[in-house]
């Protein structure tokens, strides 16, 4: 059990070091796409997109190793309950042959506490398990990620990219900014001048 356990939090930190590695790559995309090295920018969009895939699949391994340590937990706890379970019935059978009620009373209640505390065990596995189920994440595309990382450096990336009414509506908002920004400026002159 203690394995399993150590695993998940091995699968974890493998995770966080492969995320560490993207954003290093990202970086290095964003260096190279500054100095007007697309090919360059290339590699390392396509070794950060490697990475960010990688820190999935760890997660992914992680969170499946974690479901099967789950099981064998219930597996051991329901192992226990049923020895309990035996033990109580052993006594119950004892106390059936003297007819003591009070005895069988109390067996009693323990048996079904003991059939409650399962209950409750059987329902958060079932819950636990229901949520470790994970989903795939679609893959980003190489020139996508390196125009993100370029529009986040406010640099111009010259690659052949198809250029559209998206671009033209860029260049639209832009110059409606511009204009906001000067007349907020006029109006802000025209109040001091009263």
């Amino acid at each position: 059990m203690f394995n399993l356990k150590f695993a998940v939090k091995d699968l974890e930190r493998q995770a966080k070091k492969s995320e560490k590695e993207e954003k290093a790559e990202i970086l290095k995309t964003k260096k190279a796409i500054q100095k007007g090295n697309t090919e360059v920018a290339r590699i390392h969009a396509e070794n950060a997109i490697r990475q960010k895939n990688q820190s999935l699949n760890y997660l992914r391994m992680s969170a499946r190793v974690d479901a099967v340590a789950s099981r064998v937990q219930t597996a051991l706890t329901t192992r226990q309950v049923t020895n309990s379970m035996a033990g109580v019935v052993k006594a119950m059978d004892a106390a059936m042959k003297g007819m003591n009620l009070e005895k069988i009373s109390g067996l009693m209640d323990k048996f079904e506490s003991q059939f409650e505390d399962l209950d409750v065990q059987s329902s958060y596995m079932e819950n636990t398990m229901s949520q470790t189920t994970t989903t795939a994440v679609p893959q980003n595309d190489v020139e996508s990620l390196m125009q993100r990382v370029a529009d986040e450096a406010g640099l111009e990336l010259n690659m052949e990219l198809p250029s559209g009414p998206a671009s033209s509506a860029i260049g639209a908002s832009t110059q409606a900014s511009t204009e906001q920004d000067e007349l907020t400026a006029r109006l802000a002159r025209l109040r001091q001048a009263e």
